[in-house]
């Protein structure tokens, strides 16, 4: 799933350079949204790039802009409706 890096809402898999986030309008194609964004890298970028981008939350041109995608997973478990099955499992009947 792709996020977009300001909100958390869910963004489309075709980001294009002009590509927005239709929940807050955040620009997609920026180094905040980017697989490579690492703040701790040279640059804030784990490719080898020339020289730093700067701000990271708006609108490049880079190259080498990759989506960044997290996987998700459902932890909860389904809820039972049935009020007397869970009376019974809570006493083990």
């Amino acid at each position: 799933v792709i996020r977009c890096a300001q909100c958390g809402h869910p963004a489309t898999d075709d980001i294009g350079f002009n590509s927005r986030c239709t929940r807050c309008g955040a620009e997609l194609h920026s180094c905040a949204q980017c697989a490579s964004f690492d703040p701790g890298s040279r640059f804030e970028c784990m490719q080898a790039i020339p020289a730093r981008v700067s701000p990271k939350n708006t609108q490049n041109s880079c190259s080498l802009f990759a989506p960044r995608t997290t996987v998700e997973r459902e932890t909860t478990t389904p809820r039972t409706n049935d009020a007397r099955k869970a009376f019974d499992d809570l006493f083990n009947f």
